[in-house]
């Protein structure tokens, strides 16, 4: 928890940019009839019923003190789409000596998935590019990235039916443009002294062997 909350209090450094990323579930659905049209002096009425056509996954993903954000929809959130999003983040901080990225413990979020899907020099060679910052189990609220999951699921995805991974990739690549293009920054003011304070312990001691 102290590590992730040291990054965040850090200031922005061009060359080592830090990067949050969190998946989320799309439930795709289709309505099962068409609604009714609006007759004059009535408002239109809408079908509640729907017609599942699978799931998706948003890539949640930012960079904090900038507001630039590369968040777009995938089909799943396996390994190999776990090793694409690594490459999209690369691409877009190519000249970054070192890019931090915090993300949760899911068992996808590993160097051997990205090797799998890349092959042993190139996923290791892209896993070098990062430094893995994971937040605890139990303490998804450490991520930031979960914030831009939320203001997804308002600002895009809110009282809309999405029937295929096609329309989302393009509603969410259009709402990820103009976020981006806006620059809306997070202030993160939780502080290590912050969470000592909560949860109620001093600072951690390290000790070397046999002492």
């Amino acid at each position: 928890m102290e590590d992730v909350l040291r990054l965040y209090a850090r200031g922005l450094r061009r060359n080592e940019p830090v990067i949050v990323l969190d998946e989320r579930p799309v439930v795709l659905h289709n309505a099962a009839r068409p609604g009714r049209s609006a007759r004059p002096g009535k408002l239109a009425r809408r079908d509640y019923e729907y017609v599942r056509r699978g799931t998706a996954n948003i890539f949640c993903i930012l960079e904090p003190l900038t507001g630039r954000r590369l968040t777009y929809a995938s089909k799943n959130r396996k390994g190999a789409a776990f090793a694409a999003a690594l490459q999209r983040i690369a691409r877009r901080y190519r000249h970054a000596t070192r890019i931090h990225l915090v993300m949760d413990n899911l068992s996808t979020h590993a160097q051997s998935c990205v090797v799998a899907a890349l092959g042993a020099k190139r996923g290791a060679r892209l896993w070098r590019r990062f430094k893995m910052h994971y937040t605890p189990k139990h303490a998804s609220w450490l991520n930031i990235a979960e914030m831009e999951a939320s203001l997804v699921s308002r600002e895009c995805l809110a009282g809309r039916r999405i029937g295929d991974l096609t329309t989302l990739q393009h509603e969410i690549a259009a709402w990820s443009a103009a976020a981006d293009q806006a620059k809306r920054k997070v202030r993160w003011t939780y502080r290590v002294h912050d969470a000592r304070r909560t949860f109620g312990y001093s600072a951690i001691k390290t000790s070397r062997a046999g002492h």
